[in-house]
């Protein structure tokens, strides 16, 4: 990347207004494999894309459970995802020793905003390099935030984050008006389908992709690869099944055409169809 005099520190100001490794930490989201999440009233589900470093080596986690309400998934570096993570587990937990109840969502996404923030103020820190989908489930309900690593924060209905996160994205807008009555199976299935957006070609499978959901009288949990393997083939047989039935309806059209004297116009109408 193209390196000038304003990016050897974070607290370096250019001349255009930028923090030049800001931006490159946000880069690093961007480099980082898929993750999505999506939210209706009672629940969220987060998926991500499993991503191993070569054929020989396991992928690296990319979904944490925080607590019982609430979950995380990561994009970009995650060794950074690990320690926040890590984090707000033990903000989760100190809540809860002193208040006796869950740490509220939004309460948290604030403290951890704030702890990515001063990375960008202390010249010997550095940004940390990942964006975090938080989901989780409190007194006001199911919520969905994104953590940026400029130390933003956003509340979403559906959002993607990650190499290829666009298309994802693109599946999300043309669907997000249907998750807010949906049901967990009617996300888990929008949540897959999102993912495979992102593979661009290569085949979905079990193995690369991973699905947490967590919901009212539910517990944050990662679907384990039987379960999702199952879903991927019922979802394939009903994307698969009305497309099988188009043919049979074709000639239910031309049929009564053939034997009438007003085949032409029958045709002209006809015609569109085939297009």
């Amino acid at each position: 990347m193209f390196r000038n005099q304003y990016d050897t520190d974070v607290t370096t100001w250019s001349p255009a207004g930028r923090l030049f490794q800001v931006e490159y930490a946000m880069e690093a989201v961007k480099q980082g494999s898929a993750a999505i999440g999506l939210r209706s009233k009672t629940h969220v589900v987060l998926g991500c894309v499993n991503k191993a470093q070569s054929e020989l080596s396991s992928h690296q986690k990319k979904i944490f459970k925080v607590d019982d309400h609430i979950g995380v998934a990561i994009a970009g570096l995650t060794a950074d995802g690990r320690v926040l993570s890590k984090y707000m587990r033990n903000e989760s937990i100190n809540y809860g020793f002193g208040y006796e109840g869950k740490l509220p969502v939004g309460r948290l996404v604030v403290q951890l905003a704030d702890k990515a923030q001063v990375c960008t103020q202390r010249s010997w820190k550095r940004p940390y390099g990942v964006g975090l989908l938080v989901g989780g489930l409190d007194e006001s309900g199911a919520h969905l935030y994104y953590n940026c690593p400029s130390g933003n924060y956003f509340e979403y209905q559906a959002f993607a984050i990650g190499s290829r996160s666009q298309a994802a994205k693109t599946y999300l807008e043309r669907k997000f008006e249907t998750f807010t009555a949906a049901s967990k199976d009617e996300l888990i299935r929008h949540a897959i389908f999102a993912i495979k957006e992102t593979l661009q070609g290569e085949k979905l499978t079990s193995s690369t992709c991973t699905i947490a959901v967590l919901g009212v009288g539910e517990p944050f949990h990662i679907l384990n690869q039987q379960a999702i393997e199952e879903l991927i083939k019922s979802f394939e047989i009903a994307e698969v099944g009305p497309a099988a039935d188009e043919p049979d309806a074709a000639p239910e059209v031309e049929q009564p055409a053939a034997g009438d004297q007003a085949a032409p116009p029958a045709d002209e109408g006809a015609a569109p169809m085939e297009i």
